[in-house]
C-alpha cells in the first residue's frame, strides 16, 4: 500500500516535513520494485536526508 502526506509509518512521523515528503516518495518508489517494507523504509529515510541537506536551500 502507497503511503501518502496524511498516512505513513509511524517511524517517518518525526521528521522534519520536508525530509519525510522526500521519504514517503522515495520509499513508494522502493515498494514498486520490492515488497519490503522495512528497507523501503529505512532507504527512504536515509536517501531523503541526504537529499534535502543537498537541495533543501535552493
Amino acid at each position: 500500500m502507497p503511503w501518502s502526506k496524511n498516512n505513513y509509518p509511524a517511524s517517518m512521523k518525526n521528521l522534519d516535513p520536508d525530509v519525510r515528503e522526500k521519504a514517503i516518495e522515495i520509499a513508494n518508489a522502493i515498494l514498486e520494485e520490492e515488497n519490503d517494507e522495512g528497507k523501503a523504509i529505512a532507504i527512504g529515510i536515509d536517501k531523503a536526508r541526504e537529499y534535502v541537506a543537498k537541495h533543501g536551500e535552493e
